[in-house]
């Protein structure tokens, strides 16, 4: 029975550490370079493989395949593009597979481990943007994070049924603050 119990709450702390790319691919990908290196000088990381993330802006279908326009992101330790920061420009993720435009729609998260493969100048509003592109080895889109509309209930001056676990330095909402929200949705301060 105590063999059982270990290895059920082992399985259930393995599974917390699942990571959205499969192992092959993260082996692949050189951690030493990243995306403002190869936005700066794309012909010098061809056949080079990376983790790139960020917001989409576009998706194209055509007979040859998929092309995805996207606004580059940094991506957190679990490869998250991170919404509130700076981006280094914009690339251009292929595929020969098709992607649905419904789904991959402007404006979702994205993270992209691929191979470089040069660059393509196109227009960009009114001039002409020289984007390096990357081939799609594997792909995630992550689902939208709606925040959390509310403060956590057990604000002050009550503090809810466990008002002794109230601390006077994170007034006004209790021991939680206004950074961390129930069920893991994280905004920042501004």
């Amino acid at each position: 029975m105590r063999w059982f119990v270990l290895s059920a709450l082992s399985l259930l702390l393995l599974a917390g550490c699942a990571h959205v790319f499969s192992d092959r691919a993260e082996r692949l990908v050189d951690p030493t370079i990243d995306f403002a290196q190869v936005k700066q000088n794309p012909q010098g990381f061809v056949g080079k493989y990376v983790k790139v993330g960020g917001i989409i802006v576009n998706t194209e279908n055509s007979k040859s395949g998929s092309q995805i326009e996207v606004l580059q992101l940094g991506l957190s330790y679990d490869d998250i593009p991170y919404e509130d920061e700076g981006s280094y420009g914009r690339f251009l993720a292929t595929t020969g597979d098709y992607l649905d435009s419904m789904i991959y729609k402007a404006g979702r998260r994205v993270a992209i481990i691929g191979e470089v493969t040069g660059v393509k100048t196109m227009p960009l509003d009114k001039v002409d943007y020289t984007y390096p592109v990357i081939a799609i080895t594997e792909i995630h889109l992550w689902e939208h994070a709606a925040p959390y509309p509310y403060p956590y209930p057990y604000a002050y001056p009550y503090g809810g049924p466990y008002f002794y676990y109230a601390d006077p330095f994170f007034y006004p909402y209790g021991w939680y603050g206004t950074y961390w929200y129930p069920y893991g949705h994280h905004l920042r301060r501004r």
